[in-house]
């Protein structure tokens, strides 16, 4: 079958047909069907449609996570649209930057969010004045989303069919190196999302799926295309709170879910986060950063035989630690998935042996069309079809990837290589030690130096030079030794968890 058949268009009709009344989405004190989410979509499809937007044309969204947000991205499915969806923490140039970049025609956004919209609003000459929706609430100058729903058939809309190759929506990266680039993801991909990654979770169409991070980042597809491809039930969380992702858990009676780091860590504190507690859990993917072992081990201990992670980029390239190998390969993030190949290559691209390391590089059918209106930078990151990811690591020999880190945040120091992680799993065995994160700064006599951004456990007495001497005595190498720690109240992150290190070493300059 040619990748041009596999598209989302149809995926909602069908459950509606096959599965009318099979709960699809939950979201706070709402439910609906397969049948009634099929009738919403149509609705919005249809507004959709009479604002202008077609196939191709472009949907912003300004959104926390909302049944708005869910009927969006499928809206977008039906009609061929492309969605976008932003961070609702954008604010100003930031904002215009991304909106404008994106081409898009149509902003959909929340009525406290609106004063940033219309900061940048005069700017944005290529989205008629009409094209301002606000999802809760009338405001001048916004149409009022379910209004414009309120005025259209529950009937399949007309629209133009959509192929594989298509875009299905712009993920724009985080910003974290320089300004935030526009990740064009097909319909094709997604659809591979649903089918590759179902399988590779051990999902089915009975399965429970529960989110409690953003939607609006590439990770929580993971779950989000399978639950869709099989028709599975979707818990959709507001926001993320520990108690209440255990208290979903144990009443919805969860089978999947994904958390990143900083969220395993916030539900490692309750005394409910283990297997006799939540007996329904069968996967719980970690993703966004690596898990440090300290944790995983924990997890593993709670609640056996559900942890997976996964180490990936929204470009398109991911590798699997299955659950059946998480507590063999405890410090590998596991193998390329079927249709994806990997390869450690050297500076010059050419393929490293086993055990050695080098930059991971990676193909297969799930990699990104373009940077969106950036040739240059899609060039540079996509050459005879791999994907150099700019990560580093090598592979053992049954062909488990081993991460130790971006090729920006490798140290080096006195000409020697010095790996953060290697670092960080020493300097979280500390007793008073929460969460770690290790980056390298400037020094006159060795180029660069180890410093420890550390957050402490509550009620935990400890200084920072207590810390430093602990782990420098038990780091092995002399060139891991940490020249500094400094004590956080919490590690900064983007909206997808990872740590910004940048901000890390801004911090450093400034603390004495």
């Amino acid at each position: 079958m040619s990748l041009q058949c596999l598209t989302l268009q149809y995926w909602l009709r069908n459950h509606a047909l096959y599965r009318p009344h099979h709960t699809a989405i939950v979201f706070e004190d709402k439910r609906l069907t397969y049948k009634e989410l099929y009738e919403e979509v149509n609705r919005l499809s249809h507004a959709l449609i009479a604002a202008g937007i077609g196939k191709g044309d472009k949907v912003a969204t300004l959104l926390p996570n909302s049944l708005e947000l869910w009927e969006i991205y499928w809206a977008c499915a039906n009609t061929g649209a492309v969605s976008v969806p932003l961070s609702p923490l954008l604010r100003g140039q930031g904002l215009f930057n991304l909106l404008d970049n994106s081409d898009t025609k149509l902003v959909i956004t929340r009525h406290d969010l609106t004063e940033h919209v219309d900061a940048v609003r005069a700017e944005l000459k290529t989205i008629p004045s009409r094209n301002f929706w606000v999802t809760d609430s009338h405001k001048k100058a916004y149409q009022n989303y379910h209004d414009q729903k309120k005025q259209q058939t529950i009937t399949a809309p007309a629209v133009e069919e959509v192929t594989g190759s298509d875009p299905y929506n712009i993920i724009y990266s985080s910003g974290t190196t320089g300004l935030p680039k526009g990740i064009v993801l097909s319909h094709a991909v997604r659809a591979l999302y649903g089918s590759l990654f179902a399988n590779a979770f051990r999902m089915t169409p009975e399965s429970i799926v529960m989110h409690s991070g953003s939607v609006i980042f590439n990770g929580s597809f993971l779950t989000l295309m399978p639950a869709m491809f099989l028709g599975c039930t979707y818990i959709l969380m507001s926001h993320y709170d520990a108690k209440d992702v255990v208290d979903i858990i144990h009443k919805e009676k969860v089978t999947h879910t994904i958390l990143v780091p900083s969220q395993i860590l916030g539900c490692l504190q309750s005394p409910d986060f283990n297997k006799d507690h939540l007996a329904s859990l069968e996967y719980i993917l970690s993703v966004g950063a690596p898990l440090l072992l300290e944790y995983k081990q924990e997890l593993n201990k709670r609640i056996p035989n559900v942890f997976y992670e996964l180490y990936g980029l929204t470009e398109g390239f991911m590798t699997i630690l299955d659950r059946n190998h998480s507590m063999i390969k405890t410090g590998s993030v596991g193998t390329a998935p079927q249709f994806m190949e990997l390869k450690i290559v050297d500076e010059k691209g050419e393929e490293l042996p086993q055990g050695q390391l080098g930059e991971i590089i990676g193909k297969g059918p799930l990699l990104m069309t373009e940077y969106y209106k950036n040739p240059d930078q899609t060039q540079e990151s996509l050459k005879n079809g791999w994907l150099f990811t700019g990560d580093m690591g090598y592979v053992d020999n049954e062909g488990f990837l081993f991460l130790t880190g971006r090729k920006k945040d490798l140290i080096i120091s006195g000409g020697i290589n010095v790996y953060p992680t290697d670092i960080e799993e020493i300097v979280i065995k500390h007793k008073a030690v929460k969460d770690v994160a290790v980056f390298g700064i400037p020094h006159k006599e060795w180029g660069e130096t180890p410093v420890a951004a550390v957050v402490l456990h509550e009620a935990a007495v400890v200084s920072a030079n207590e810390i430093k001497d602990w782990a420098n005595q038990n780091l092995e190498a002399r060139y891991q030794k940490i020249d500094k720690v400094i004590i956080m109240d919490e590690l900064p992150r983007n909206v997808a968890g990872k740590v910004l290190k940048r901000e890390l070493r801004e911090t450093c300059a400034s603390t004495p």
